[in-house]
């Protein structure tokens, strides 16, 4: 019996200069390619010659079952996401799929499926490439789409990002049908961020129709924003300079750009004279009960007693000073 195979191809954002070899090599040996209708547009040169099953929109599940279904007939099959298959894309579907029919990894019995994910860039890595370097600290990506999951959900986790102040990459932020999510994120995020917190908003990332747009957190929804557009919400530090849109990582807080050298109180290879150790010693001589602690950090109670409790003060050197 032929084994199947199914390959979870991520194209990046679709122009084949940007895909990886491998993307392109799985693509080439596959004897099926599944996908929605404008991704396999987007690989069209690609895939001639081969059979080719498009899908619609919200047909994911049908995409999945089809490449089960073929993989079973021992087909190898490209099932193609446009950015990353494994971000917003068709790994999670397909497992479902997968797992539901009974299959478990192959382990080199006749009849047994292969399943391989090809990473590819995802709309945060090419977004961010295009406008500059907003993603060079903590940032996190949610989607509006409340098609599949409810929208306290999502408005739980838009909150807790803006409040913990994350730089944010929206995705799906607006269709035809959903147009006032957007506006409700914008709210969540106003009730944490100045408004003139700077915005990127990025529709079709390398391709023939890209269009890049600077605006602020006060004025985004005044923009052009639909389903192929990324937001990029930036944190209390992001900017705007010459056309480009950067995070500091915080090196400015250890220590002097201009020359290198470490600030007052500060050494290289350790964590900041304000970092967990130091803070917690500032907590320690504040005078302050727990409660009140808790209030002025926003953080639980538990939280503030547990690390007080714990009287571990040793800290090793770090490692990776490079990314710290």
């Amino acid at each position: 019996m032929t084994t199947g195979k199914i390959m979870l191809v991520g194209l990046g954002p679709g122009s084949v200069e940007h895909m990886s070899g491998r993307a392109r090599a799985a693509i080439a040996e596959a004897d099926t390619i599944i996908g929605y209708v404008t991704y396999i547009r987007l690989v069209a040169d690609l895939v001639e010659g081969k059979e080719v099953v498009k899908k619609s929109m919200t047909e994911e599940l049908d995409r999945a079952i089809e490449a089960l279904d073929r993989a079973k007939q021992g087909k190898k099959v490209a099932l193609i996401s446009s950015g990353d298959a494994g971000v917003y894309g068709m790994a999670g579907p397909t497992f479902d799929v997968l797992f539901q029919a009974g299959w478990t990894p192959p382990t080199g019995r006749p009849g047994d499926i292969e399943v391989e994910i090809i990473p590819g860039a995802s709309a945060l890595n090419t977004c961010a490439a295009l406008v500059g370097a907003p993603l060079t600290h903590d940032f996190c990506a949610i989607s509006l789409s409340d098609l599949l999951t409810p929208w306290p959900a999502i408005a739980r986790r838009l909150h807790a990002a803006a409040a913990a102040d994350f730089v944010v990459a929206l995705y799906n932020p607006k269709s035809g049908r959903r147009a006032r999510q957007i506006l409700e994120a914008q709210r969540l995020f106003l009730a944490h961020r100045r408004p003139d917190t700077p915005v990127a908003i990025v529709k079709s990332a390398y391709r023939p129709k890209q269009r890049i747009e600077f605006t602020t957190l006060e004025k985004m929804t005044e923009c052009d924003i639909g389903m192929l557009s990324t937001v990029l919400i930036g944190n209390s530090n992001t900017f705007v300079r010459d056309g480009l849109m950067v995070t500091p990582r915080g090196y400015a807080n250890k220590y002097d750009v201009e020359s290198g050298t470490t600030r007052d109180g500060e050494k290289a290879g350790r964590s900041l004279s304000t970092g967990l150790l130091g803070w917690l010693e500032s907590l320690r001589e504040s005078g302050e009960s727990v409660e009140e602690l808790a209030r002025r950090h926003g953080l639980p109670v538990a939280y503030i007693a547990a690390a007080l409790a714990d009287s571990s003060d040793d800290e090793p050197a770090d490692t990776d000073e490079a990314v710290a």
